[in-house]
């Protein structure tokens, strides 16, 4: 699953993941779900009991969890916002708990001069406290809009190994995992 994290109008994230979810494809190896949370449209956490007791009552909320529940891997492309990651990403994180668990995510950042690098570190712990295995391997993208042309982001040769690298080691994770979340179904 590819999820743009920005819901920002004019944002450089659109263009961002669309080469992402595009690299991704001709790849091959992957089906993806590409979520775009601007067109997903969750409104602020409105559940009346916690996520961890999956006890959903909203319509938005089970449709959420159940796209969730059934991707084996994440690719989150945020941006950084005021030294952390953007709120509509953290929102659709906090809808939903035990369906992130026991999968691997990898980041692709994008911001200022540090490429996102203060989003993705602070995105970090949220991941782990989900149970999200966040890859070793990382994309930071410094100013991504001046490689936006014509709509499209035009990547260099670093980002694009960076990419590779990150697809690569969610390729190795995601049927681990899968193992993983499998055995402790069977002894839970």
């Amino acid at each position: 699953m590819v999820i743009i994290g920005s819901v920002r109008p004019g944002r450089a994230g659109l263009s961002v993941a669309l080469w992402v979810h595009e690299h991704v494809t001709e790849r091959g190896g992957f089906d993806i779900d590409f979520v775009d949370l601007a067109e997903l449209n969750l409104p602020m956490v409105d559940e009346v009991k916690l996520p961890r007791l999956h006890d959903y009552s909203r319509r938005h909320t089970l449709a959420w969890s159940e796209r969730v529940a059934q991707a084996d891997a994440f690719l989150f492309v945020s941006p950084e916002v005021n030294y952390s990651y953007a709120p509509a990403l953290k929102n659709a994180l906090d809808f939903l708990y035990d369906e992130w668990g026991k999968k691997p995510v990898g980041l692709v950042s994008y911001g200022g001069r540090g490429g996102g690098a203060f989003g993705a570190a602070a995105l970090r712990p949220v991941l782990s406290s989900l149970g999200l295995v966040a890859a070793s391997s990382h994309v930071d993208i410094m100013q991504a809009s001046h490689q936006i042309d014509d709509g499209f982001f035009v990547p260099d040769d670093q980002q694009v190994a960076r990419l590779d690298g990150l697809i690569d080691e969610l390729g190795a994770l995601a049927p681990a995992l899968r193992t993983v979340r499998a055995a402790t179904l069977v002894a839970g």
